[in-house]
């Protein structure tokens, strides 16, 4: 089932809103291709993680320290 609309995994409820925005993206575009949720939620996590070490620049300034 994809996510949309502020809705997200469980498993990122814990995470920084721009990871969790990020991740929730990509998952989505990984549910499309494999049909695997489990897949898409740990991909959509991890390669959000990469995403915002390679792009320091899109992480908000005001995010809580």
């Amino acid at each position: 089932m994809p996510w949309y609309d502020g809705e997200y995994p469980p498993s990122y409820k814990n995470q920084p809103k721009h990871i969790r925005e990020k991740a929730t993206e990509i998952a989505n575009e990984v549910l499309k291709t494999t049909g695997n949720e489990g897949e898409a939620i740990a991909t959509g996590l991890k390669q959000a993680r990469v995403h915002f070490e390679h792009h320091p620049e899109e992480v908000p300034e005001n995010k809580p320290q």
